[in-house]
């Protein structure tokens, strides 16, 4: 066990040095205005992230995810890519997964994280059945961890109705909850516009998240001009 925690410590101190290495004072600051109100931001790229997570994944990931400090953003979203780029069943992720879901304070390592999760594709019907007690957590990144996710991988003609449904549901008043059911609710109009109207005509939805999903909507290029026009009758 001793060895065990010197070869983390040792390992940590590595990570962190490479970061530090790659971080950028300019991108720190462009990225600290992005996120307000998250301090331990060291400035470094998501490719050089990336990097370092397939390597991570490649090696002794278990120990690592298990003894990783979270001393930065850039190392906790380091964790999450690592789990992502693991070629591993679900059933040795999903601990992992869990594990990792509470340090998620942020929309980017929140989408980053849910991005990396490819092997959702894999494992439709077992992650959809994870991912659903996250949409009634009272913690906004739990709720916006469980849409993106939904975004990412559910918008599909055989989940539509159950995701619309899902999303009619929540109502937590965080910013990032609202913004992403708004993402969510759009991107399904825009991959299925005839069935996702009568959702837009007849929903739950508080006023700021139907509004904001009508802008985005009428926001993509994938929408012709008249029916932006169509799309922007129904704000409230």
């Amino acid at each position: 066990m001793q060895m065990q925690n010197t070869e983390n410590i040792e390992r940590n101190k590595i990570i962190k040095e490479q970061l530090t290495s790659l971080a950028e004072p300019d991108y720190q600051a462009f990225t600290s205005k992005l996120l307000p109100g998250i301090s331990n931001i060291l400035g470094v790229r998501l490719p050089n992230i990336r990097k370092i997570a397939k390597q991570l994944a490649k090696d002794d990931w278990k120990t690592y995810l298990s003894g990783a400090v979270d001393d930065s953003m850039e190392e906790i979203m380091l964790q999450g890519m690592t789990i992502g780029y693991v070629n591993a069943p679900l059933e040795d992720l999903l601990p992992f997964i869990t594990a990792f879901v509470p340090k998620i304070n942020n929309w980017s390592v929140c989408d980053s994280f849910c991005s990396s999760l490819k092997i959702t594709k894999k494992y439709k019907h077992e992650m959809y059945d994870f991912l659903l007690p996250y949409l009634n957590s009272p913690n906004e990144y739990d709720i916006r961890f469980a849409v993106v996710m939904l975004l990412d991988y559910y918008i599909e003609e055989s989940y539509l109705p159950q995701v619309l449904s899902h999303l009619d549901s929540i109502h937590h008043p965080a910013y990032y909850v609202k913004m992403a059911v708004a993402w969510a609710i759009s991107m399904c109009y825009i991959k299925f516009p005839e069935e996702t109207m009568p959702y837009l005509l007849s929903n739950n939805l508080d006023t700021e998240i139907y509004n904001k999903a009508l802008q985005k909507i009428t926001e993509s290029l994938k929408v012709t001009p008249d029916i932006k026009q169509q799309i922007r009758k129904l704000k409230r």
